[in-house]
């Protein structure tokens, strides 16, 4: 049989493209948190030196930033446990400090963490950077998965960085100077990221600025309990507020 011209000259139809490959959850998590990494490790070398240098065992940076994860109470119960301080001490201080989490608590999306053990480590996990990254409105359709790999690399990158400060504290000078800086530097960027993502929406941080105000003002020896208080208090007054005014069609 004869093959017709046109269909043996007709040049063959290229193959369909294949659909690019969406990204897995767990790269978007470490492309979100790779900022908040430049901030933990130095911050977690910092640490581990400041363990090695108190007297206390190296392990202790790496055993603290997996069980404890505290960041600023692990700097503060270096000189405690140095100390031999009391537990009671040890407590209060813990909860003072940590005190802030409660109000994390409040707009945290644990409610889309799914099972148990999930939320109960996101529960763990939650610090001031992954509130920070999840409260944002672009992270209001994060899922499950990636919320929950966001908190494990930022747990990482502090354990690897304490457990680093650790072994390598005695190779960095007494003279380097600055790495206790970069949870300042940090602190600050994402907050003028929160900002940015307000669109607008100036009431928010000129009601931050005014409860930090009136805390130094009337409590200045309680003045981060207190201000979160105030700030709190405004928020909920400006959303009833806001609720009870009729809407016009």
């Amino acid at each position: 049989m004869r093959t017709s011209p046109a269909i043996a000259d007709s040049p063959a139809s290229p193959a369909p493209t294949p659909p690019p490959r969406p990204r897995s959850e767990a790269r978007a998590a470490f492309e979100d948190s790779a900022s908040v990494g430049l901030g933990f490790v130095p911050l977690g070398i910092a640490f581990g030196v400041l363990v090695t240098r108190s007297g206390v065992g190296w392990w202790w940076a790496g055993l603290s930033s997996a069980l404890i994860y505290g960041g600023s109470l692990e700097f503060l119960l270096i000189g405690m446990v140095a100390a031999s301080a009391p537990l009671v001490s040890i407590a209060v201080s813990a909860f003072l400090v940590n005190l802030r989490h409660v109000f994390y608590a409040l707009s945290f999306p644990l409610d889309r963490v799914q099972g148990r053990l999930g939320k109960a480590y996101s529960t763990f996990a939650l610090c001031d950077e992954a509130y920070a990254l999840t409260a944002g409105r672009q992270a209001r359709s994060w899922p499950s998965r990636r919320i929950l790999w966001l908190q494990v690399f930022m747990h990482l990158y502090w354990a690897g960085g304490a457990t680093a400060g650790a072994l390598l504290g005695s190779l960095i000078p007494d003279s380097v100077t600055g790495l206790d800086f970069a949870l300042t530097a940090l602190f600050t960027v994402l907050a003028l990221d929160a900002v940015r993502d307000l669109r607008g929406d100036l009431p928010t941080p000129l009601l931050a600025l005014l409860s930090a105000l009136a805390a130094r003002l009337l409590f200045p020896g309680q003045l981060l309990p207190v201000a979160f208080a105030l700030f709190t208090a405004g928020l909920l007054a400006r959303h009833l507020t806001t609720r009870r005014k009729p809407s016009h069609a």
